[in-house]
Parts: structure tokens; sequence; C-alpha cells
């Protein structure tokens, strides 16, 4: 079961309940740069995550509605990760932390 902070009155910790795992906000900065990813993207891309993690990032990502998965080939199946609206809804918050990443760090 994934850790919460059970804030419930607290926007910022609700928040970190959905993409406050580690890796989840890479898997998001890729898609909102690159746009729809593969899994073998992902982890050439993420370099040193452990295919289960990123199997439950994107299962986590998609369960909250930030994430949808499309089949792209059907022999054999094959399927891309897409952002939804709720997923590119992060594009300014992500881009705040690049600015700040880029000045602070």
């Amino acid at each position: 079961m994934a850790r919460t902070y059970g804030l419930k009155d607290c926007p910022v910790a609700r928040t970190l309940d959905l993409i406050g795992e580690r890796w989840t906000m890479l898997i998001l900065r890729d898609l909102l740069l690159q746009g729809p990813r593969r899994y073998q993207d992902f982890q050439e891309s993420l370099a040193g995550v452990a295919p289960n993690t990123l199997s439950a990032r994107l299962q986590a990502l998609e369960a909250h509605g930030l994430v949808e998965r499309k089949l792209y080939s059907e022999r054999p199946p094959r399927l891309e990760y897409h952002l939804t609206d709720k997923g590119r809804s992060l594009g300014p918050v992500m881009k705040a932390l690049r600015e700040w990443g880029r000045k602070n760090t």
C-alpha cells in the first residue's frame, strides 16, 4: 500500500499523495516534454528505476487519472502512456520546479 500523509485538509499533502513517490515526477516530466511514451522509453530515460517500481508508478498515475494507457498495436499487444487533461495541468508546476532547480541547485 502506498504511503500517505493522511492530511485531507491540506491540498499540498493531497497533491504529494498523488505525485510524491520517487520517480513519479520524472515520469510526468517525460510525458510533458516528449509526449506519449512506451514502457521501454521510460526504462531508457529513467536509468536506475526498477521494472516493478516503474510499473507501480504508472499504475498509480493511471488510477489517479493523470495518465492513460492506449493500445497502439494489437499483435503483439503494445501500449503507450498518454497524459490526461488532469496530467497536463501539472505542466506549469513542472515548469516552476525546473526554473527553481536551475536557479537554486
